[in-house]
């Protein structure tokens, strides 16, 4: 991990002086840099989600057309989602901590136009700006942890704290959204940013360390637009089907067809580049690419089910928006646990056993969900939501850890990427596949109501919400059994739902049992310590033999950078080395 740590005279430019010599001195600064990167992260996982509960302000304030509202939600998500990649492999050439703080710069100035958006296309705008704020940001985050923490149990200790931050903020979101918009105006919601960008930025600057990866060959642009622009239009494409549009139509397929040949053409050029944007290589590792299959599968199969549980929540339990966030708190809690004890649980049950119990933990959760009808259960949901939270996070901890591991440190922020990219596409695919589900196991229960017409039968079975305005407008007896109906006819939705779920869940238990068996940290001590002898001058040939060589060339040592495609096990015996 040349770049993060130093011994002796040999310096690292451009490194801040409390991370030089942390090694010697006491590794307590590479906590403090987890504790910075985690910051980060919490920003952008509450910004995915505080406006939802701020929509209807919104719409009161800016009267946005119906287009307008989907782009204020969606281009967030679909902005980050598209350049994960472009900035991921940027950070990898220039710097990730200098990517990382012109995110944490231009986030913070996105908020401030955001919070004060006189129009709903200047608020459309800030939203795509904080879009590209928080592609800069992420992948950023775990590159450098990657490089920070070069030992595999520590670096599977601090990936389950961040995987916990990050479920945190995912659920603080429209709790912190909640609060905000009762007591204040739609647009705190985006000035509470701006506090801890503003103390973000200078101790981002003193605290975090500079690292580069592979800087042979040019970068290459062309291919960043075309990951970037292809992403964006099959990301597109997924969220309309996800927002109800037929996947055949022309306005949604048009551009999932154009994502799709731009992304092949992409793969394409990357395979015939002799110094690629993204190595591909790693998905030759049966560890890369299983653990990118897996959080595909455990977003695709729970993102859609969680916005399903919010809707049932409060249509048919009637709970309001902050009870719907307090009864997922235990979700949240759960997740939080798992991240903070999987580090010991994989180095005791191995990557394969832990991907494969967290996905049938939660396959099993999502079937006790079914005990769900028309009446509240408190304690079946509590229950459910709990072993949820923590199979779910056992299994995205696993498979993040996996994955980073497979990824040498000079391709970390490209590795990063892809998994922050996988992440993204598997929840915008769950949206579009579980609300697929349920709208078709709906629609047949409120078809034909006796006594309610043909047209607002027609109408009741586009969505719960809309049921419920046609009840009040027929009112009687006709209004009150289309809500009934209705009502039965979610229930009945959720339920079917719940076991497609958890059938993808179990598929990806399947698909689990590839990956490595054991979590491999023996042999990288053993390594370590031949990278120490090979420092003092040790004549004996081998692949760690030759990157100490390489490391002690100078120009190399100062910018950080590692062979692309030398193992993940080969930067701790660099970092022994250099101790």
């Amino acid at each position: 991990m040349s770049g993060t740590t130093t011994a002796g005279n040999r310096r690292t430019a451009g490194v801040p002086r409390q991370w030089r010599g942390t090694e010697a001195s006491g590794g307590a600064n590479r906590w403090v840099v987890l504790l910075v990167l985690c910051v980060s992260l919490l920003l952008v996982a509450v910004d995915a989600t505080v406006l939802h509960v701020a929509v209807p302000a919104v719409t009161e304030d800016l009267r946005p057309g119906g287009i307008e509202l989907l782009w204020i939600v969606d281009v967030y998500p679909l902005v980050c989602a598209s350049l994960l990649i472009l900035f991921g492999t940027l950070g990898d050439r220039v710097g990730r901590r200098r990517v990382l703080l012109l995110g944490y710069a231009l986030f913070g100035a996105a908020s401030a136009i955001a919070a004060f958006a006189p129009n709903p296309q200047i608020l459309i705008v800030a939203r795509a700006l904080l879009g590209v704020g928080g592609a800069m940001i992420m992948p950023a985050t775990l590159s450098i942890l990657r490089q920070v923490f070069p030992d595999r149990r520590e670096r599977a200790l601090a990936i389950g704290v961040w995987s916990a931050v990050a479920a945190v903020g995912a659920a603080v979101g429209p709790l912190l959204g909640g609060f905000l918009v009762e007591n204040f105006w739609w647009g705190s919601v985006f000035l509470v940013n701006l506090p801890l960008m503003i103390v973000a930025l200078p101790v981002g600057r003193w605290l975090l360390p500079e690292s580069t990866g592979d800087k042979n060959g040019p970068w290459d642009v062309l291919g960043a637009v075309m990951a970037a622009c292809g992403l964006f239009c099959v990301v597109l494409g997924v969220k309309r089907v996800g927002s109800g549009a037929g996947p055949l139509d022309a306005v949604t397929a048009a551009p999932v067809l154009v994502g799709v040949v731009l992304l092949v053409l992409f793969v394409r050029r990357q395979r015939r580049r002799t110094h690629p944007l993204v190595d591909l290589k790693l998905f030759a590792r049966p560890a890369f690419s299983i653990s990118v299959g897996c959080i595909v599968l455990a977003l695709l199969a729970l993102v859609g089910l969680e916005l399903i549980a919010a809707q049932y929540l409060q249509l048919v339990l009637g709970l309001t928006p902050l009870e719907t966030g307090l009864r997922l708190l235990p979700l949240t809690f759960a997740a939080m646990a798992a991240g903070l004890v999987g580090s010991r649980m994989l180095q005791w049950l191995g990557p394969r056993a832990m991907v494969a119990v967290g996905f049938a933990l939660t396959a099993l959760a999502v079937l006790s969900l079914t005990a769900m009808g028309q009446s509240d259960r408190p304690a079946v949901l509590v229950g459910g939501f709990i072993v949820l939270g923590f199979g779910l996070e056992t299994t995205l901890f696993s498979a993040y850890e996996s994955m980073l591991n497979e990824a040498s440190s000079g391709s970390a922020g490209g590795a990063a990427a892809i998994g922050e990219t996988s992440y993204q596409l598997g929840a915008g695919i769950g949206i579009a596949l579980l609300g697929s589900v349920m709208n078709a196991a709906y629609k047949p229960g409120v078809s034909s109501v006796p006594g309610v017409p043909a047209s607002a039968s027609s109408d009741a079975s586009q969505s719960l919400g809309a049921a419920y305005k046609v009840s009040d407008r027929l009112g009687g007896h006709a209004g009150e059994a289309l809500r009934s109906a209705s009502r039965a006819a979610f229930v009945h939705g959720l339920h079917v739902t719940l076991a497609v779920s958890a059938g993808l869940l179990l598929l990806g238990a399947l698909a689990a049992l590839r990956l490595p068996k054991v979590m491999e940290c023996a042999a990288d001590d053993e390594e370590s310590g031949q990278g120490a002898l090979d420092q003092q001058g040790s004549a004996e040939q081998g692949p760690v033999d030759q990157r100490g060589a390489a490391d002690q060339q100078g120009p190399t040592d100062q910018q950080g950078t590692d062979a692309p495609d030398a193992p993940a096990r080969l930067d701790r015996a660099t970092v022994a080395a250099e101790s």
